[in-house]
């Protein structure tokens, strides 16, 4: 009878793990729709700041284009400019020769005008002597020139050639007058005709400084307009690098998006067996305990309970190893397996009391996380169950 009531007692303990195991069913593919989801939706987020980069990159090459544009019509304000400045470069070499012309036919004049000076100094005095020479001593050679002549025929030719010579000195002397005063009009006039070519010459100097002023400014302008172009083209293909670079996140994601679709479909059709079917090996406890110890040794006890679970929970699902060793040593599934601590765990026993008391409540059957198969710190996107510092799914 006892035997009986004690098979009673296992059969409704088995069948109230049965009700809980039953009741936890739900929350894989709740997870891993979530989890599916929570892709799908980072994939959304992934494409829509794809978009934005790729708007910010549209928006930059049309900032290029606008600066380029702008660039353009100062290279082509700075080719007129240049054109100007060469011809009042040209119109200033011109005036400057005309000035050294000018100089040069005002020298000239000047030296005429100094001979003009002397020739006529030199007829005047010439005069003054000859008339000194004739009125001298009261006239008395004048009147020796006119009675010195024997018939009065030479007594007129006589007066004749002191008249003529009057005249001829007067003549001359207003000549070489009327040559030194034309001289000094075109000096005169030379000299105005220099100074309109000084005005000319400064005019046009200050019109070559401003027009070398408006060049370098439009050459400063070009140059910051380039590396404006330089520094947005920069931009540019950064956002190209980082738009390629989504791409890869994107196909990354959608990879693993497809990854997790299929484990979540290979998930909800695998069979899961009752623990009662377990047939737990000798060093599991020591093997699940030590390794609640690596993976959870610094958690609260519900997280060490929980990596016991997990590792139960692969024991019980069809897509795993039948067994805590073949589940832990099951390739690239535990870190600690991996980098050598469960292995020095083992050797030293490190595990705690609770790490046992973990791995007891975990073989007897009990989840606290329903049948998740999976746990890892939590990073950014991961959607699932979190105890302690670790997102169970």
């Amino acid at each position: 009878m006892r035997g009986t009531k004690r098979g009673f007692r296992r059969t409704i303990a088995s069948l109230l793990v049965l009700s809980l195991c039953i009741a936890a069913v739900p929350a894989l593919p709740a997870r891993a729709d979530n989890k599916i989801n929570e892709l799908q939706n980072q994939i959304k987020e992934e494409q829509k700041k794809q978009n934005d980069t790729k708007d910010q990159k549209k928006q930059t090459e049309n900032n290029i284009n606008s600066l380029n544009n702008v660039k353009t019509s100062l290279q082509g304000e700075l080719n007129g400019l240049t054109d100007d400045l060469t011809q009042i470069s040209s119109r200033l070499e011109e005036i400057e020769q005309n000035i050294i012309d000018k100089n040069q036919e005002i020298s000239d004049t000047q030296e005429k005008l100094e001979q003009a000076k002397e020739t006529e100094s030199s007829q005047y005095a010439a005069m003054k002597q000859r008339l000194r020479y004739l009125y001298r001593d009261n006239n008395r050679t004048y009147y020796e020139i006119l009675f010195s002549a024997m018939t009065f025929s030479e007594l007129l030719n006589q007066s004749i050639y002191v008249e003529k010579l009057h005249e001829y000195d007067h003549r001359m002397l207003l000549s070489y007058k009327a040559q030194r005063e034309a001289i000094e009009e075109m000096e005169a006039k030379l000299e105005e005709e220099k100074a309109q070519l000084d005005d000319l010459q400064a005019q046009a100097k200050e019109q070559q400084a401003s027009i070398m002023t408006s060049v370098n400014n439009t050459k400063n302008s070009i140059s910051a307009y380039s590396g404006q172009i330089a520094e947005a083209q920069a931009q540019a293909d950064a956002l190209g690098n980082q738009i390629a670079e989504q791409d890869k996140n994107i196909a990354a994601l959608k990879k693993q998006l497809q990854e997790e679709i299929a484990k979540s479909r290979l998930a909800a059709k695998s069979a899961w067996r009752d623990i009662s079917e377990v047939s737990f090996a000798e060093g599991d406890r020591y093997l699940l305990a030590n390794l609640i110890y690596c993976e959870a040794g610094n958690q609260p006890y519900a997280g060490q309970v929980a990596v016991g679970a997990v590792v139960i929970n692969r024991v019980l699902s069809s897509v795993y190893p039948n067994t805590v060793s073949g589940v832990i040593y099951q390739y690239k599934q535990f870190a600690p397996v991996l980098d050598g601590h469960l292995a020095i765990a083992l050797a030293n026993d490190s595990a705690t009391a609770a790490c046992y008391k973990a791995a007891d409540e975990a073989m007897s059957g009990y989840t606290n996380v329903g049948r998740c198969v999976y746990f890892r710190t939590p990073i950014e996107g991961l959607t699932g169950m979190q105890i302690g510092g670790h997102i169970f799914y």
